[in-house]
């Protein structure tokens, strides 16, 4: 028996005074408001209604149980209530800042073609996992180490002038003893102060006799590439990257650098199963081009952040 439709069917004609008018308000067709009042009566065993030709008048019983209905049916309409609106709640998502506006209009646009309104916020690493953690967002992009990560982004040197063919070695920029001027620096971005990603460049560059200057941390994104436009330094960035700030972009000849990302949600958070289809359009924001292979892995969202957010 559906006691919900029974309840709703037995306070609307009550509140209408007949089954024919309380059916038409309830959205059912007479008889079947009325063979739902008789499930009711016989459920709770005892008549809800005394029945005229015109009128259906409450017995002592019905007007006892009648509260107690008409709250089932509230609740039951505040829950609907409350799901429609979680639907419409958007979901913020913190993204890292190198992920282009075109990108993220797409990635928006996409989710909605899946129900979901999306709403990123461009942060950087720490900034992600720390809204996460705080559930001001309702999912985060988090840097992890390659080994952790759905999506890897590999890195290289961009340099403003054209560097020619092969590789870029960092060994290379270091001063001779008779060296003067200014020595060339390796710039790093802010999503890349991480130490998956600056450790290792941090021994290279001890282990190659590079000053220790010469690995210097930027800002932001558009200081770091407007001091290699201005000097011949360099840009640690990913090959879409460097196009789009009219760079030269070469691979690393002592290692290859990777970015590495995975798609958390907050605590008690539940994500839409829709959301592991974004995958190919969340690499593509990452500047992962191998993306799509992990478009739609069941570990797209592997773990809640009190497991480990990674940073």
């Amino acid at each position: 028996m559906d006691l919900l439709g029974a309840c709703r069917a037995f306070v609307s004609v009550s509140d209408h005074h007949g089954f024919t008018d309380g059916a038409a308000a309830a959205g059912v067709s007479q008889p079947v408001a009325s063979r739902r009042v008789a499930a009711l009566e016989e459920l709770l065993g005892a008549r809800l209604f005394e029945r005229t030709v015109r009128r259906a008048v409450l017995t002592p019983f019905g007007r006892e149980m009648l509260p107690h209905a008409r709250r089932l049916v509230e609740d039951a309409d505040g829950l609907l209530h409350e799901a429609a609106a979680a639907h419409r709640r958007p979901w913020r998502l913190a993204v890292p800042d190198i992920c282009t506006t075109s990108g993220l209009a797409r990635l928006i646009a996409d989710a909605r073609g899946l129900g979901i309104a999306l709403e990123p916020r461009t942060e950087p690493p720490a900034r992600r996992a720390e809204l996460l953690l705080a559930g001001r967002v309702r999912a985060a992009l988090l840097a992890v180490p390659a080994a952790e990560a759905v999506w890897q982004v590999p890195l290289g040197l961009a340099a403003a002038g054209d560097p020619g063919e092969g590789y870029l070695h960092v060994e290379t920029l270091r001063l001779g003893r008779t060296g003067r001027g200014p020595a060339r620096k390796v710039w790093l971005q802010p999503e890349d102060d991480v130490p998956h990603v600056r450790d290792p460049l941090a021994r290279l560059r001890d282990a190659v006799g590079l000053r220790p200057a010469q690995l210097a941390r930027a800002k932001d994104l558009t200081t770091a590439a407007a001091e290699v436009h201005a000097a011949p330094d360099l840009l640690l960035c990913s090959m879409v990257q460097a196009r789009a700030l009219g760079l030269h972009w070469r691979p690393m000849g002592e290692f290859t650098p990777l970015r590495g990302y995975v798609l958390r949600t907050a605590a008690h958070t539940t994500p839409p199963p829709a959301l592991t289809r974004l995958g190919v359009r969340l690499g593509r924001c990452l500047g992962a081009d191998t993306a799509a292979e992990g478009a739609e892995r069941p570990d797209l969202v592997p773990a809640p952040p009190h497991e480990g957010v990674g940073a």
